[in-house]
């Protein structure tokens, strides 16, 4: 793909005002305009699934040729299930309440004002993102929803992907009468032109970064816009010393082996000592069966034929593979402080049917998402009922968790008055 692009910084400029004056019409849009967008964006996306994946072909082709890892390549890959998915995805949020103009917490004060707070969209946001492609439809959705205008800045290696799926937003917006500048693709794949988006605090008002520590680590030492980000997925689950047997173990291999590429994918398997000899051996076939590595520690390892030394370095590590680090541990307690010291805050699970240490794992477990008999890979915004997620924030502010529609709009006071002076 030849790039014809040359002054990223003028190009970038001119998005970023686009953005802008299309954020005014996008948050001023009616709820009906909005909903018809995406649903006709879902129709176009149906329609082009032929199109969409012989452009997406072309992308796995250049992947494989250039050694990207079996991880990127699953999230790079579009098929006709994916293609329904981003669908149906983005019927969901069309259906959900428009969360813009939602007016709360109205109240008098004693000076006679009545004061209260709207839900306004954030304005334009820039997302910047390697690989998936349904990112594209996901992110373009949940902003066109809450009332913002964006500018998609996709991998290189998605490039014939994003640019067809880009088309189908175009055409859906174009159908509901709305600025087709609300969502813009980013065109070049020269990395100038992130250091620019980010960096363009007079047109763009958030960041959200998805993809590897190394592309989130350098936009938030160089961004000079808010940033909405997660770098790790070092999800545990903890089989405690009250779980059932059954649930124990369905749930510990659907948490690693539903996708290994996803950032909601246990890496890590914490088993209290009361339950380890009992359920580390059936869970060590079960892995095996599945292909999956194990790297254990030493009473793991007593327990498991073939299982690798764990190292230090392993209990810190997403492996977004088949692989798996198990660890056991003398119960709560120490389960919680491994989590502290080596989780990264996005999603944790405890197996118990003891309700008073499911409630202590969830009030002392710091994370974006805590479970309680549940497995990890269910941290999803489309299994949360957001419809799709924009990326799931291990960050405390703005916003925590799977970030749907809500988590891209912010409030303003208002306050009514009837010629009121102080």
């Amino acid at each position: 793909m030849t790039d014809s692009i040359t002054d990223v910084k003028a190009y970038m400029q001119q998005l970023g005002q686009k953005a802008r004056e299309a954020s005014r019409e996008i948050a001023a849009a009616d709820t009906n305009a909005k909903n018809a967008a995406l649903l006709a964006i879902a129709s176009e996306l149906e329609n082009s699934k032929p199109a969409l994946m012989a452009e997406n072909r072309k992308d796995l082709d250049a992947g494989r040729a250039n050694g990207l890892d079996a991880a990127l390549l699953d999230r790079l890959e579009l098929t006709e299930a994916r293609i329904d998915g981003m669908a149906n995805g983005l019927r969901q949020i069309a259906a959900q309440p428009d969360p813009v103009g939602e007016i709360t917490d109205m109240a008098y004060r004693p000076s006679g004002l009545q004061i209260g707070k709207m839900r306004v969209p954030l304005g334009v946001i820039g997302i910047i993102y390697e690989s998936r492609p349904n990112v594209t439809a996901d992110a373009a959705a949940l902003c066109l929803k809450a009332g913002n205008a964006t500018i998609l800045r996709g991998g290189s290696e998605a490039a014939y992907s994003n640019r067809a799926v880009a088309a189908c937003i175009q055409k859906g917006i174009a159908s509901a009468g709305l600025p087709g500048d609300v969502v813009q693709v980013v065109e070049t794949t020269d990395r100038a032109a992130v250091g620019e988006l980010i960096t363009m605090s007079e047109y763009v008002d958030v960041i959200v970064p998805r993809g590897g520590k190394g592309l989130i680590a350098r936009i938030s030492a160089e961004a000079r816009v808010p940033v909405i980000k997660h770098l790790d997925g070092i999800c545990h689950v903890y089989i405690d010393d009250d779980a059932d047997d059954t649930k124990a173990i369905e749930v510990a291999v659907n948490s690693k082996t539903y996708r290994y590429g996803i950032c909601g994918a246990m890496e890590t398997l914490l088993v209290a000592e009361s339950v380890a000899a009992r359920l580390l051996p059936v869970l060590g076939d079960r892995f095996a069966e599945k292909g999956v590595e194990l790297r254990g520690c030493g009473k793991t390892r007593a327990l498991i034929d073939g299982v690798v030394a764990a190292t230090e370095e392993d209990w810190d590590t997403e492996y977004l593979a088949p692989v798996l680090s198990v660890r056991v541990v003398s119960g709560l307690s120490e389960a919680i402080a491994h989590i502290e010291k080596h989780g990264s805050h996005h999603t944790d699970s405890i197996i118990t049917e003891n309700l008073g240490t499911a409630r202590r794992f969830m009030r002392e477990v710091d994370s974006s998402s805590v479970m309680v008999n549940a497995a990890t890979c269910f941290a999803d915004g489309f299994e949360y009922g957001l419809g799709a997620e924009i990326g799931i924030s291990t960050d405390k502010l703005h916003v925590r968790g799977p970030v749907g529609v809500e988590g891209l709009t912010t409030q303003k006071f208002i306050v009514l008055g009837e010629g009121t002076t102080r």
